[in-house]
């Protein structure tokens, strides 16, 4: 067996010491989980999700494709995402002493891109400041709809669970129409 000269013996050593060095600082950026929402944030977190998923598709569904359905008596595509942003006054009107809305959903109302787009923002904006204002100690408060009480947060993850529900139909409406919805494209 050789003997290892002194320099040979330092350059080994020296190359373990920086191994053991680099180990030690990759142990060092692990970072511990961030702390789990309080109730308000976990909420306004779902919601404010939801509405940037539809707000997406709102600004990217091609306005000659707006009438498209895959059977006549399904919902148009424009008429899904007007239908999933307007179900949400079912949420924000008792929630804030208002009555019910009178009609199904403002269909015909908004006619361009931009009209829809704007509707869409709105309303996920009106209900982001609702849960805003109501923070944690509200998460619990109560309410009348139609013949039954409500609890703010019960009925806005209902409202969130809807809108979902829209959300999955409106991604088959693009793939129908060979077109990859925006949260499946590559992220750039």
């Amino acid at each position: 067996m050789k003997k290892l000269t002194l320099g040979a013996t330092a350059a080994l050593c020296l190359a373990l010491l920086a191994t053991l060095l680099a180990a030690q600082e990759g142990a060092k950026k692990v970072e511990p989980p961030k702390p789990a929402a309080g109730p308000s944030q976990a909420l306004l977190d779902q919601w404010n999700d939801i509405g940037r998923r539809l707000i997406a598709m709102a600004e990217d569904i091609p306005e000659d494709k707006y009438d498209f359905k895959p059977k006549p008596e399904m919902r148009s595509w424009v008429q899904q995402v007007l239908h999933a942003a307007y179900g949400n006054y079912y949420f924000l009107n008792p929630a804030q002493g208002k009555p019910l809305p009178q009609q199904e959903q403002p269909d015909g109302e908004f006619k361009t891109r931009t009209e829809v787009v704007a509707y869409v923002k709105r309303v996920y904006a009106e209900g982001a400041e609702l849960i805003k204002s109501k923070g944690d100690a509200g998460m619990g408060q109560t309410f009348q709809m139609g013949r039954k009480m409500w609890r703010f947060d019960a009925l806005a993850y209902d409202l969130i669970a809807h809108a979902n529900e829209h959300y999955g139909q409106i991604v088959v409406y693009y793939r129908l129409n060979g077109i990859v919805p925006p949260e499946s494209r590559p992220k750039k």
